[in-house]
């Protein structure tokens, strides 16, 4: 057991899965001597770089992607890094027609794969777009996003044993960022499980990645004023856990959705339709969505960090959830 941060826990969880299955190899911008992205595969090309299995690959998204799509239908299991999420729509042509492969060849093929990618706001200021939501829209296609160590080793180790082609976002702020301990042991997540992260009985505030901290300060916050929020953290964009959902819904009656990408076309939708459609009865109002405006992402700072949902927007959202019927009108 050691304690970690999220970046940490990662490479532990690469490094282990190097040693378990000699199938796998890493390719990606600047993942040589310098570490990776942010530091993200920090200590494996001085292990692993002398035995090809480490390819510090040119700046060509495309070529990396097909690359790893070829060599995982041969047989290998690919990691891929394509750096950040503002980068991903240029590969989406692969993943929408080759991700559901195996089933198109009723198993003969297969592309497991992983694709990391780093998303969000973040201290190191740049590259915050989140297009997770392209990749929820592609059949076949995992998407998985984790806010803590422990998840992200576990999400990880899982997402490289899956026989289908798997996105895992990274959230920039959340990489460096509190450590916790960390299990040595060979541990996996299973993909398409959310994890309640705190027990409540009013609301169900559902989040992913940085918003799950928020959810959860801002969960503190209510809590003094009487209302004890329930915080799921998704950890799967998708699948989703419906069972998890619908079982948290169902104990409080009531729903907020919160994610950083953008409002209109968000995997949040999806979320609050699923809830709608299969656990209306247990509404005691109106699923609520709390996420950013349909705009392009500002640079200045101080409109960036108004241009994210914070603690105080989560607060409103579960207060318009708790209002029932007359939130309609908010």
């Amino acid at each position: 057991m050691a304690r970690m941060t999220l970046v940490e826990a990662i490479v532990q969880g690469l490094r282990e899965e190097l040693e378990r299955d000699s199938s796998i190899f890493m390719m990606g911008q600047d993942i040589g001597p310098m570490g990776g992205p942010l530091q993200s595969f920090r200590g494996l090309w001085e292990t692993y770089g002398s035995t090809g299995r480490m390819i510090d690959a040119p700046i060509s998204e495309e070529a990396i992607t097909a690359v790893c799509f070829g060599a995982a239908m041969a047989g290998k299991r690919p990691v891929f890094e394509l750096m950040f999420s503002e980068f991903t729509p240029l590969v989406m042509g692969l993943f929408a027609s080759e991700a559901g492969i195996a089933y198109k060849t009723d198993g003969v093929l297969k592309a497991p794969l992983v694709m990391r990618t780093k998303v969000g706001i973040s201290p190191h200021r740049g590259h915050p777009e989140d297009f997770h939501s392209f990749f929820v829209h592609c059949p076949g296609v995992k998407v998985v996003m984790p806010s803590t160590p422990y998840d992200a080793k576990g999400l990880m180790k899982a997402a490289i044993r899956d026989d289908n082609p798997v996105v895992f976002f990274e959230h920039m702020s959340l990489l460096h960022g509190r450590k916790e301990d960390v299990p040595a042991d060979d541990y996996v997540i299973e993909i398409g499980k959310a994890d309640v992260k705190r027990p409540g009985r009013d609301v169900t505030i559902i989040a992913y990645g940085l918003m799950v901290m928020r959810a959860l300060n801002a969960a503190a916050a209510l809590a003094k004023e009487g209302i004890e929020a329930e915080v799921v953290d998704l950890r799967t964009i998708s699948p989703l856990d419906r069972d998890t959902i619908l079982a948290s819904v169902e104990k409080t009656g009531r729903a907020v959705v919160v994610h950083e990408t953008w409002k209109t076309g968000g995997s949040g939708a999806e979320v609050a339709a699923m809830i709608s459609e299969h656990g209306f009865h247990s509404l005691k109002g109106p699923v609520v969505r709390v996420a950013p405006p349909h705009l392009p992402v500002p640079f200045s700072l101080p409109l960036e960090q108004a241009f994210i949902p914070d603690e105080g927007q989560i607060m409103a959202g579960v207060r318009r959830a708790m209002c029932g019927k007359a939130a309609v009108l908010a």
